[in-house]
């Protein structure tokens, strides 16, 4: 069964992406970050390439090197080149969420996106999957 995961009360959710894409390369995991657009997921490929102080190769999964590269970048769902770990950035959760071994929710500050993944939240646990979350904020939930 998928292993759920929830980051809450992030600040920055690129900077978050690039640190748990830093620590998957780390561990030779491949990442599938599923955007809310198409211009969502250039903006995250444009800013995973420019840190200076981390190397975070990556590909938007229509690219012919995406099959080869360990984060691939998403927006649409046609294309599932693996079935590691999925960062969902959408709303609604993606209906092929279960083919993952593991889903991880990154959600900011801003009350209507906390509002979305309440309902994100409960739709994962009223199906039985077992939730983990983190406080990025250190504040308890």
């Amino acid at each position: 069964m998928t292993r759920v995961e929830f980051f809450f009360n992030v600040e920055d959710k690129l900077q978050k992406l690039a640190e748990l894409g830093e620590k998957a390369i780390a561990k030779n995991v491949k990442l599938m970050l599923f955007a809310q657009s198409n211009e969502a997921a250039s903006e995250i490929q444009q800013y995973l390439w420019s840190l200076p102080q981390q190397f975070l190769p990556n590909h938007l999964v229509s690219d012919e090197l995406a099959t080869a590269t360990p984060i691939v970048i998403d927006w649409q769902g046609e294309q599932l080149l693996h079935d590691e770990v999925l960062i969902n950035l959408q709303h609604p959760q993606p209906i092929f969420f279960s083919r993952f071994r593991r889903l991880i929710e990154i959600v900011g500050l801003d009350e209507a996106d906390k509002a979305k993944a309440r309902i994100r939240y409960k739709f994962y646990r009223d199906r039985g999957y077992e939730i983990k979350n983190y406080d990025a904020a250190g504040k308890g939930l």
